[in-house]
């Protein structure tokens, strides 16, 4: 449910058992990892009573009512860094939102925030700290954000993805845990064979899966489609999330094992059953190659704070677990990559084998089980 009014927020009752806040959004890689860690606490704990916090306008409103989940809006925005006068208005949200925060924890009394990212969190956790509550940090990327590095001198525990994170935070608080990924994608038992057929592709042929986010990225998009004459002679299929922002093209027309689609459903059938990802470099992708151990090519984006999915993509090529490709050298050399990779099973191997020892399993259990750290630490003081 999306709480429109604050008196439609549970309060305590005599249950013991956990109540937690969870913050951020934005995007699905703070998204999906947030209802991950939901459903960890609610695997040991099942009455735990769990609220998020999110951005109005957010893609979070969506999908987290959906899970089952209450969220509450706030009118919180990102800084212009480019319009410097623009965040007057960005500021007068922000300071209503911290209102906002301070009567949603005064209302709903958490025994823990959690904090995933996204333009909520920062002011859910600084409330949350003020007012001594316990608090937990998951920080998905190998480059910290800057809201999560303020955040980080309050908060009780840091959970990271990668090494090298104490040049970021107190190395006393961090835990390496890995980011959570959806359920759904983990636990699917077909095999690629079978994956393909479900989704309507040659189970003999080799799958290309391109993926931008669920939003599009317009240079991976104009460069797959480019490249489609030099992929499909290479003898693969193709299965194109183009995101909602790309105007459809004729490809499907063009090409009968091409399917070029708005947004996929079933990401756990399309990773299943790709031999080869095209992707953007974002945290919650990454961490869904390391687990499935899938052969990628990452664009990195460009336009995100701080640069950081260069710097997630770098942390993977440097160990041969990927291939990067910057976004301004995809239209040129994004063709050459892919055709190479499907021609050679044996490198695609490789690229498999070194990503998969990059993975780091259980990681929603772990963030939760620190959670609940917290909490009883601070019931015994």
């Amino acid at each position: 449910m999306v709480i429109n009014d604050i008196s439609q927020i549970s309060t305590p009752d005599d249950n013991k058992s956990p109540r937690v806040i969870i913050s951020g959004g934005g995007t699905g890689g703070h998204i999906y990892p947030a209802m991950a860690i939901a459903a960890a606490i609610r695997k040991n704990h099942p009455d735990a009573a769990i609220l998020f916090v999110g951005a109005k306008g957010r893609m979070e409103m969506e999908k987290v009512p959906a899970a089952g989940y209450d969220i509450a809006g706030l009118p919180v925005r990102g800084f212009d860094r480019r319009r410097l006068w623009r965040n007057i208005g960005v500021l007068l949200d922000l300071r209503k939102s911290m209102a906002i925060c301070r009567r949603v924890i005064d209302r709903f009394k958490p025994d823990i925030t959690i904090g995933v990212g996204g333009y909520a969190s920062g002011a859910v956790m600084k409330v949350a700290q003020k007012k001594g509550i316990p608090n937990l940090v998951q920080e998905q990327n190998s480059y910290a954000g800057v809201t999560n590095k303020l955040l980080a001198k309050g908060a009780g525990k840091i959970c990271v993805a990668y090494e090298g994170m104490e040049k970021f935070f107190p190395a006393d608080r961090i835990v390496m845990t890995g980011n959570p990924i959806r359920e759904t994608i983990a636990e699917l038992t077909l095999t690629p064979q079978q994956a393909k057929q479900e989704l309507g592709f040659p189970p003999g042929k080799p799958l290309l899966l391109v993926t931008g986010g669920s939003l599009g990225a317009r240079t991976i998009n104009e460069s797959v489609n480019g490249a489609l004459d030099a992929i499909t002679a290479a003898g693969a299929s193709v299965l194109w999330q183009t995101g909602k922002n790309w105007t459809t093209t004729d490809a499907a027309d063009r090409y009968p094992d091409v399917k070029e689609v708005k947004f996929i459903d079933r990401m756990d059938l399309a990773y299943r059953a790709a031999d080869l990802v095209v992707a953007r470099a974002g945290a919650c992708t990454i961490s869904e190659l390391q687990l499935l151990g899938k052969p990628a090519i990452l664009v990195p984006s460009p336009n995100v704070a701080e640069d950081h999915q260069r710097k997630n993509a770098e942390a993977l090529a440097v160990k041969d677990a990927a291939v990067m490709i910057l976004d301004a050298d995809c239209r040129e050399h994004l063709a050459d990559e892919v055709t190479a990779l499907l021609q050679s099973s044996d490198r695609r191997q490789t690229l498999a084998s070194n990503v998969a020892r990059m993975a780091l399993k259980g990681s929603a259990d772990k963030i939760a089980a620190e959670a609940i750290k917290l909490i009883d630490n601070k019931q015994r003081n």
